[in-house]
């Protein structure tokens, strides 16, 4: 009998496996994931619609921005992590970190976006375009939007500074191997609501309903842009004040007095350290491979999903609304995986059934997208007769690619791939979770934005070389399941090694003898 089962019912262990003693740390956890998830379905749609309808841009511009943008803005932003950790406290870093990224959505919203026609170089842009080949489209609309563009590097390092590295860094620190098996479903119960009620809030911020009866600005998407974006600030209030409920009320008193004081020695960390310590290790090195392989091909689906979407609902409000709707659809998915499914999986059949589950879901669901792009022309016939059109039915089977992909994605993968470093030691937890969280997931993303550009130079159109990703796409998933089953053998033979409750020491945990870890690069 599991310790679960000692202690619950059939059907609290089933939906509710959490001691009463252990709400006062799974609580503020459970909210801090639902507004960090929050902020992170907000932006994610936001970038998008700011960018991608913008004149004279397209999805083509997706590429260029992850390779030539956000991958640099990875590397800066865990670089100012690592020094921020070498002179600051924990607590201190989390603040720090969290507050540039508000600082930076506000002042765009409220000093960039008011001049942005005066900030963009239109002139400038419009002669290269008129020099450049067809397939650099995306790389000057990059170039013409840097106001935008730097909004789009922006929300998506929100995911993995703050999301990634500092919310799950902080959960696998604070909680026991024992806990997560329980906790981490349900946290991911707190991502998924927080995508419907994003989902929602922004839908309707963004309708013909709200903006024929509120006037802050006289254009209707700048008015949601405003609005939006304070919603994103007062989330983000609400992550520094649970931030600091948890460390001070719960955590000071509940967990770092239960642990004797010991001397630490001094971690040493550094950009080139941490790779160093990743290609030593074959664990880590299996995670990476995990995480690389997700990106490359969910960014591979997205383009030219994104591409269709936009011929569809040019306008940003349009689009903007309908990227919301997908994003509450997907939440209401991923909240019943993860109250029905992911945490019996793992409980049930362990953590390699609830690794895998991911990439069966998605190479499933990109074949139907795929069957459906290439094959839309050859039943139109029967398109027309059934009142739609092919790009509407690709853009309707791509919506349910995604939905399905990143449902999988926000409870089984993520819930796996967190718990995969629990049973490591500090030092691979914070350089592991530095390189694959911090540059790792941003190169798979540049890596699938790589191939897209090279295909761009080559076919001009995204929707030209579709056959091409499809191919490369399939091959990427294989190598992803390779990865998986070698991850599960390892992971089985280390959790075998610890019993299952035994304490996790938070870092700098310690109230009088503190831990130094130094991350000079």
């Amino acid at each position: 009998m599991t310790q679960d089962s000692l202690t619950f019912s059939p059907i609290r262990a089933y939906l509710w496996p959490i001691r009463a003693s252990e709400l006062r740390k799974f609580l503020p956890l459970f909210l801090m994931a639902f507004f960090i998830g929050f902020n992170y379905n907000i932006l994610r749609n936001m970038k998008d619609a700011l960018l991608v309808t913008a004149a004279s841009s397209g999805a083509e511009v997706i590429p260029f921005i992850k390779v030539w943008g956000i991958l640099p803005g990875a590397v800066l932003m865990t670089f100012l992590y690592s020094r921020l950790n070498n002179r600051l406290t924990r607590e201190r870093v989390f603040y720090s970190m969290v507050t540039i990224f508000l600082s930076f959505f506000a002042f765009f919203t409220f000093v960039i976006y008011p001049f942005r026609d005066v900030l963009h170089p239109h002139a400038a842009a419009d002669y290269l375009q008129s020099h450049l080949p067809a397939g650099f489209k995306g790389l000057i609309a990059m170039f013409r939007y840097w106001t935008f563009s730097s909004f789009y590097i922006m929300s998506e390092l929100w995911s993995s500074a703050i999301l990634s590295m500092l919310f799950w860094g902080f959960t696998n620190e604070v909680t026991r191997l024992g806990e997560a098996k329980r906790f981490y479903g349900l946290i991911a119960i707190g991502l998924n609501l927080a995508a419907i009620n994003a989902g929602q809030i922004s839908v309707f911020i963004s309708s013909t309903f709200l903006n024929q009866r509120l006037h802050l600005v006289e254009n209707p998407w700048h008015q949601s842009v405003i609005l939006l974006t304070t919603i994103i600030l007062i989330s983000g209030v609400a992550i520094l004040g649970l931030y600091r409920y948890l460390t001070h009320h719960v955590l000071r008193r509940e967990e770092y007095e239960s642990v004797t004081p010991v001397k630490r020695e001094k971690i040493k960390m550094s950009m080139r350290e941490n790779f160093a310590y990743l290609a030593r290790s074959k664990y880590l090195l299996s995670i990476a491979v995990i995480v690389l392989a997700y990106n490359v091909v969910i960014n591979l689906v997205e383009v030219i999903w994104k591409d269709q979407v936009r011929q569809l609902y040019p306008s940003p409000g349009d689009f903007n609304a309908y990227m919301s709707q997908i994003t509450s659809i997907t939440g209401v998915i991923s909240f019943f995986l993860s109250l029905l499914v992911s945490g019996q999986i793992i409980r049930k059949y362990g953590w390699t059934a609830g690794a895998i589950f991911t990439p069966v879901v998605l190479s499933v669901a990109t074949a139907g997208f795929f069957f459906f792009f290439f094959g839309g022309q050859t039943m139109l016939g029967v398109l027309a007769a059934l009142g739609t059109s092919p790009l509407a039915l690709v853009v309707l089977f791509g919506s349910a690619q995604n939905c399905l992909s990143r449902a999988s994605k926000f409870t089984l993968f993520d819930a796996t791939k967190e718990m995969a470093f629990i049973p490591l030691s500090l030092e691979s937890k914070l350089k592991g979770k530095a390189a694959i969280d911090g540059v790792g997931s941003r190169l798979g993303k540049s890596a699938g934005s790589l191939i897209h550009q090279s295909l761009l130079l080559i076919f001009a159109t995204i929707s030209a070389s579709a056959h091409i990703v499809a191919v490369i796409l399939f091959g990427v998933i294989c190598c992803w399941l390779a990865a998986v089953l070698s991850l599960g053998r390892q992971f089985k033979n280390l959790t075998a090694q610890h019993k299952e409750e035994q304490p996790v020491v938070p870092a700098k945990a310690q109230p009088l003898v503190e831990e130094s870890v130094s991350t000079g690069v």
